[in-house]
């Protein structure tokens, strides 16, 4: 009965959604536990690539079921749209396929217009959300106000929920956003259209996912976002709505801890972030371009969801330690080695510098992250192409040294090396 978690250890962004397509072809169920579409996986397989918001990423693999879990927020338009750009891709995405939590939350026109209206009002101090209405939508559910996706059961009353949810969110919309005229008859007559396509995919998830797990099934839990956007947990106030960690995951999926395995923390070898917040070890100039590419690739370090150039920094081994100990992770996934190439010296933070001298753990908390300055180890770089590299001996030495000094810093074996954005760039270690 193992149930096995695929968790971001940075700010989101790590490349994910290659992973979890990985390890999909060897589950049998693959599970999305929080967050909205304001998350974004990219997946290449041979010469495709697909760009998930939504639907879980092990639906590239053909015999998996997928699910999106109870602690999810969802837009229906924007999921009928996903679902129909996979089903024109040949992707199997029917309901034997899918399933949606009846406990997720809908998020509707007046979520997003709040969405907007909050983080322009803010000015300098806007915190970079997407604006795809997930804060809202979540501030909603915590109020117990929220609309769940089950009543998309009965469509016409669903249409009538909406009409009445977004008629009672006009007084209190900024007047930027009321000047959007919301129309909540016409939202109401469309979510009722969403609500005929997506009531066949409805289910209790939890329950599907138990009973998997209760026949041995092996359980693949994806995450969206990075632990250090947790709302909990992370860069707060410049974090996400949900819980992107282990704790969010078994909550989010309705599931107990005693069905773990394997939780498995997905780090870049570099660091990035999209927004505002505090970065320690972020960096500028003709390094940080070369890292970030040029936006004509897919893996290119601009967002998946809003094509926002993402901000570059070298690995922080001090942020990583507390991803390790927030989720409880038992191995990590690195990606992007090869993006590394022709870079030398390649630096990478294991302490903080403070009055006390240097300090290799959060001494201060996350609260205090705008003020600390990074101690970083010089490491020797490499001129080689990893692409073609499928096993640790393929890789040059340095490349080699820079993996372990890694392991050495964090003190967990990194089990999986991708070397390229395609499935089968990947290097496995240990019993992977």
């Amino acid at each position: 009965m193992p149930l096995d978690l695929v968790v971001g250890a940075q700010w989101g962004d790590e490349g994910k959604g290659r992973i979890i397509d990985l390890l999909a072809a060897s589950a049998d169920l693959v599970a999305r536990w929080g967050g909205g579409d304001n998350a974004g996986h990219t997946v290449t397989v041979g010469q495709r690539v697909f760009r998930l918001h939504l639907v879980p990423s092990g639906i590239l693999q053909p015999h998996t079921l997928c699910l999106l879990g109870a602690g999810m927020v969802i837009h229906p338009g924007r999921l009928v749209g996903e679902l129909r750009q996979l089903e024109s891709a040949g992707i199997d995405v029917s309901p034997n396929r899918l399933k949606l939590s009846t406990a997720a939350h809908i998020i509707t026109p007046a979520h997003l217009a709040l969405d907007a209206a909050q983080e322009s009002s803010r000015g300098q101090a806007e915190l970079g959300t997407t604006r795809r209405g997930t804060g809202p939508a979540y501030a909603d559910k915590a109020s117990r106000r929220g609309l769940r996706a089950g009543a998309m059961r009965q469509p016409e009353d669903f249409a009538r929920k909406v009409t009445e949810a977004v008629t009672a969110a006009a007084p209190s919309l900024p007047a930027q956003a009321a000047d959007q005229n919301l129309d909540p008859e016409a939202v109401g007559r469309e979510y009722g259209e969403y609500a005929e396509v997506l009531r066949p995919f409805l289910a209790d998830s939890g329950r599907l996912a138990a009973e998997a797990l209760a026949l041995g099934k092996v359980v693949l839990g994806e995450g969206a976002q990075g632990t250090l956007l947790d709302l909990d947990h992370g860069t707060y106030p410049f974090v996400t709505s949900s819980c992107t960690t282990t704790a969010g995951a078994l909550a989010g999926l309705g599931v107990g801890p005693g069905h773990l395995r394997h939780v498995l923390g997905v780090a870049k070898v570099f660091q990035t972030r999209v927004g505002a917040g505090p970065f320690p070890t972020e960096i500028q100039g003709p390094t940080a371009d070369r890292l970030r590419g040029t936006g004509d690739q897919p893996w290119d370090e601009f967002g998946t969801t809003t094509a926002r150039p993402r901000r570059i920094g070298w690995l922080d081994a001090v942020l990583l330690r507390y991803a390790i100990r927030i989720n409880g992770l038992t191995e990590i996934a690195l990606t992007k080695l090869d993006i590394l190439n022709g870079l030398d010296p390649l630096m990478m933070c294991t302490a903080y510098l403070g009055e006390g001298g240097a300090s290799g753990d959060l001494d201060s908390g996350l609260d205090e992250l705008e003020q600390v300055s990074p101690s970083y180890l010089s490491l020797a770089g490499w001129q080689a192409d990893l692409r073609q590299a499928r096993s640790w001996d393929d890789l040059p030495d340095a490349a080699r040294d820079y993996v372990q000094e890694i392991e050495r810093q964090i003190g967990l074996p990194v089990r999986l090396i991708s070397v390229g954005p395609e499935r089968k760039q990947i290097i496995a270690r240990g019993d992977r």
